[in-house]
C-alpha cells in the first residue's frame, strides 16, 4: 500500500513550492531566447553548454515521465525503498522537463540561424554526447531483456548529473576568457537559483511529513542536479556582479564588435 500525506499544510506547501520551482525554472529559459532574438546573434552564448543541456534535460524527461506514469516502475521503486514510500516525482517535474527540452531545442535552432561569429560546438562535446546516448541505448536493450526498468532510470540519472556538471564549465570558462558576461542572460541564473532553492524546500516538506529522508536518496538525481546547479549559479552571479560588472554597464556592442572579440578569443585559444 502506497503512502499518503499526513499533514494538509505540508502537502499544500509541497505543491506550492513545486510549482514555484517549475515557474522559476521554466521562465529561466526565456531571457536567453529573447536576448538572442533581439540581438539576432548568439555570440557570447556557449554552444557546448546548450548541446549538453539538451542531453541533460532529455534524460531528465525520460526519468521523470517514466517514474511518474509507469506503474511497473513505481512498483519496482517501492520494492526497493519500501511499499509505503511516496514516488519522488511530481507533476511539476514532468511539466518542467517537457518545457526545458522544447526551449533548449529552440535555443539550438537560434544558434543555427543567427550570427554566431567564429563559435562552434567542440569535438569533445560532440564525443561526450555520442558516448552518453550510445551507453543509454546499450543499457536500454539490457533492461529490455530482464525488465530492470528502475536500473535503467538510474543510468539516465547518471547521464543527467554528468551533463549538469560538465555543461556549466564551458560557459564559465568562456566568461573568464572574455572577462565578460555580455551576450549571456544573468536572469536565467537568478531564476534557476530560485528554482533550485524551492526544489530543496519541496523535497524537505515531503521528508518532514513522512518522517523519512528516502525521497532524497531515492531520487538522488534530482538532489544532485539542484546541488550542482546552485553551486554554478553562485559562481555565475559572482562573475556577473563582482568580477566583470563594468562590461554590463556599457552600451551593448555591435555585432561586428562582438564578432571581432569572439574571433580574437578563438585565436588565443
Amino acid at each position: 500500500m502506497s503512502s499518503s500525506w499526513n499533514s494538509v499544510p505540508l502537502h499544500v506547501s509541497y505543491e506550492v513550492l513545486g510549482w514555484f520551482a517549475f515557474v522559476c525554472w521554466s521562465i529561466s529559459f526565456w531571457p536567453q531566447v529573447i536576448l538572442n532574438f533581439r540581438r539576432k546573434s548568439v555570440v557570447g552564448l556557449n554552444f557546448d553548454f546548450v548541446l549538453l543541456n539538451l542531453t541533460k534535460h532529455s534524460s531528465y524527461l525520460i526519468y521523470n515521465a517514466s517514474l511518474y506514469f509507469s506503474s511497473t516502475i513505481q512498483q519496482q521503486y517501492r520494492d526497493k525503498y519500501g511499499q509505503k514510500q511516496m514516488i519522488p516525482v511530481a507533476a511539476n517535474d514532468v511539466a518542467f522537463s517537457i518545457h526545458a527540452v522544447l526551449l533548449t531545442a529552440i535555443t539550438l535552432y537560434q544558434i543555427a540561424i543567427y550570427d554566431r561569429g567564429s563559435q562552434k560546438v567542440s569535438k569533445i562535446t560532440c564525443g561526450i554526447v555520442i558516448v552518453a546516448w550510445t551507453a543509454a541505448a546499450v543499457c536500454f536493450f539490457i533492461a529490455l531483456h530482464n525488465h530492470h526498468w528502475l536500473w535503467l532510470l538510474s543510468i539516465f540519472t547518471t547521464i543527467q548529473v554528468s551533463m549538469t556538471v560538465i555543461k556549466y564549465i564551458p560557459q564559465a570558462v568562456m566568461n573568464f576568457m572574455r572577462k565578460s558576461t555580455d551576450g549571456w542572460s544573468i536572469e536565467n541564473i537568478l531564476l534557476d537559483f530560485s528554482g533550485g532553492v524551492a526544489n530543496y524546500a519541496q523535497m524537505a516538506m515531503q521528508s518532514i511529513d513522512q518522517s523519512s529522508w528516502v525521497n532524497f536518496y531515492g531520487n538522488i538525481g534530482k538532489l544532485l542536479l539542484s546541488l550542482v546547479s546552485i553551486f554554478f549559479d553562485i559562481l555565475f552571479m559572482i562573475q556577473h556582479y563582482v568580477l566583470y560588472p563594468e562590461r554590463k554597464r556599457k552600451p551593448e556592442t555591435s555585432n561586428d564588435e562582438a564578432k571581432s572579440s569572439d574571433q580574437h578569443l578563438a585565436e588565443n585559444v
